[in-house]
């Protein structure tokens, strides 16, 4: 189904998960892109099949892959009239030769099997809370100690705290959801 198609009357946003920052940022990324749809926005769980916290960029991306594919899968039946989007978003780290990061991949899940794959902005970590992370730890568990804060993962996130609320979590994956629509909008441009 063509994203322009005059057919299209209603958009279903079905994103895996029940965390209230992921899906504020699914909505506010893609809605813009349809001003003239009715919007319906399902969350769902949708497991990622990888470590609670990703601490590789390859487990990162495919935990984002899984839980677009479970939302594909468990996700509204197709309808007349209606375009699916299924997105998910998975944050994670890794060290690179630069030091270590937290980061989070994108997936946007349309029509029988394509996808869009986006990658937000690094942040740098501390030295001593990237050791935590490798002993086991989550990184918003790790944050609320350091910072005394509570559930920081289900509001600014590391991201807030450590650039002052000059970005978010939110933030970051609603530009790079953004950035992840434009094969979807310029298909033929995209076309292999």
């Amino acid at each position: 189904m063509n994203l322009l198609d005059n057919q299209i009357q209603q958009l279903r946003l079905t994103v895996g998960s029940l965390n209230p920052v992921k899906i504020a940022a699914a909505k506010h990324a893609i809605s813009p892109f349809f001003p003239d749809l009715v919007i319906e926005c399902h969350e769902m769980h949708a497991p990622s099949l990888v470590p609670d916290q990703p601490m590789t960029n390859q487990q990162t991306k495919q935990g984002a892959i899984n839980r677009m594919q479970y939302c594909r899968a468990h996700g509204p039946k197709k309808a007349v009239g209606v375009l699916d989007l299924f997105v998910a978003i998975e944050g994670g780290v890794d060290e690179f030769e630069h030091g270590a990061v937290t980061f989070a991949y994108v997936v946007i899940g349309y029509g029988e099997q394509q996808m869009s794959l986006g990658r937000s902005c690094e942040l740098p970590l501390p030295r001593a809370i990237f050791k935590a992370l490798q002993q086991g730890q989550e990184l918003g568990d790790v944050m609320d100690s350091v910072f005394n804060t509570h559930n920081i993962k289900q509001k600014g996130g590391a991201i807030g705290l450590l650039t002052n609320g000059q970005a978010t979590r939110e933030s970051i994956y609603t530009q790079a959801l953004t950035l992840a629509m434009a094969p979807l909008l310029h298909p033929q441009q995209y076309a292999k």
